[in-house]
């Protein structure tokens, strides 16, 4: 039985044997005297090892050493993602001060400009609906065939009608561009009345308007629970000349203001909508992001060719950031923690311990989108 004693609030093996079995499992530090081990890796060996801590009174029970820590924030969820992490036969540690990889590259997304048609659109404005109809059959249905702005007759039966109804963000972009002009109101009316309804309306359509400068087709996350659904330059609503099928989105977007705060069991809930229907999640932080900071929880090491990774034979593969089902994260916090990842050079890891003693994995990559200035990020449920 391994036996740690805690001495001066360190926490040591001693016994020669107990510390090569030990370090064979790249647990602790060797130190002056023995083996020294972080709070979780002696938290751990008692848990599930069986292993006794004891000081110069006696022994110590789990909760006593634990409770040294509990107001701590998201103490448990740190265990927990710990205690999984190793159970899964893998290496987790405490990160370094030092960069520890280089896996950790933005993935490019393809370059496009949009261009607009010369000629103009007059359509009406509803305040109640946030919508404006195009009743110019002609140009309503070029712009949405050639652009897809709006939508042209009704939703997959475009002959079904004869009028372009543009949503609130396409409203304001095509005014933006003189493309459009409306017969009852003005473009500062309009974002007023937008603004009003939703106080985030100028960060929704900063990501919106980003995107659409650059070629992407920005239509309603509504059926997935996002804000938006992203297509690829290019993209038409119309059928495949092959197969006769509808084009589907392969990509949504979440926007996170930077001062916003999210519960991570609803955030969790909308990227396993958006996986459930196959599509990449996407994950906006718009504006410039202040200076906070976020702590790192862990590095991770993971598999290659099938064996698990090691200290003694590869680098870390990521960096772990722990949270708890009943938490809350904010974009900024967010930010940070994948601005702290970067400069370890590793990709970053979201673990979710939940309200039992389940861990949920998230991948996050950044996206680099040419001419941002928003940071966009690809998010990945992950089977460790």
């Amino acid at each position: 039985m391994v036996v740690i004693e805690r001495t001066g609030g360190r926490l040591i093996v001693k016994d020669q044997s107990s510390i090569d079995i030990l370090r064979k499992g790249y647990f602790g530090n060797p130190t002056k005297g023995g083996l020294e081990l972080s709070q979780e890796e002696a938290l751990y060996l008692m848990d599930v090892r069986n292993a006794e801590c004891r000081s110069a009174k006696g022994s110590i029970s789990f909760n006593e050493l634990a409770a040294k820590s509990w107001k701590k924030r998201k103490f448990i969820a740190r265990y927990f993602t710990y205690r999984d992490w190793r159970d899964r036969g893998l290496i987790i540690k405490a990160p370094s001060k030092q960069p520890e990889a280089s896996s950790a590259a933005a993935k490019e997304y393809p370059r496009s400009t949009i261009k607009l048609p010369e000629y103009k659109l007059i359509g009406t404005f509803f305040k109640s609906d946030l919508t404006t109809i195009i009743d110019d059959c002609e140009k309503g249905k070029d712009i949405y065939e050639s652009l897809w702005f709006g939508q042209y007759g009704s939703y997959k039966a475009s002959d079904r009608g004869k009028l372009n109804k543009l949503d609130i963000y396409e409203t304001v972009f095509l005014m933006s561009k003189n493309t459009l002009t409306l017969q009852n109101t003005d473009k500062k009316e309009v974002i007023r009345l937008a603004t009003s309804r939703r106080k985030d309306f100028n960060r929704l359509y900063g990501v919106y308007s980003d995107w659409r400068e650059k070629g992407y087709v920005i239509k309603t996350g509504f059926k997935f629970g996002t804000h938006f659904r992203v297509y690829f330059p290019g993209a038409r609503p119309v059928k495949s000349e092959s197969d006769h099928s509808w084009m589907h989105s392969k990509h949504v977007i979440h926007v996170f203001p930077k001062e916003s705060k999210l519960l991570i069991s609803e955030w969790a809930r909308v990227i396993r909508v958006a996986h459930s229907v196959r599509k990449t999640f996407i994950l906006a932080v718009p504006g410039t992001l202040n200076d906070s900071k976020t702590e790192i929880d862990y590095v991770l090491y993971h598999r290659k060719g099938g064996d698990a990774e090691n200290p003694d034979t590869s680098t870390p593969r990521y960096a772990m950031l722990s949270l708890g089902e009943e938490e809350y994260i904010g974009g900024s916090e967010f930010a940070a923690a994948i601005r702290a990842a970067k400069s370890m050079r590793l990709e970053l890891i979201l673990a979710i311990a939940d309200r039992e003693t389940s861990v949920t994995y998230y991948r996050v990559r950044q996206i680099r989108l040419h001419g941002s200035e928003n940071e966009y990020y690809e998010i990945d449920w992950m089977q460790p």
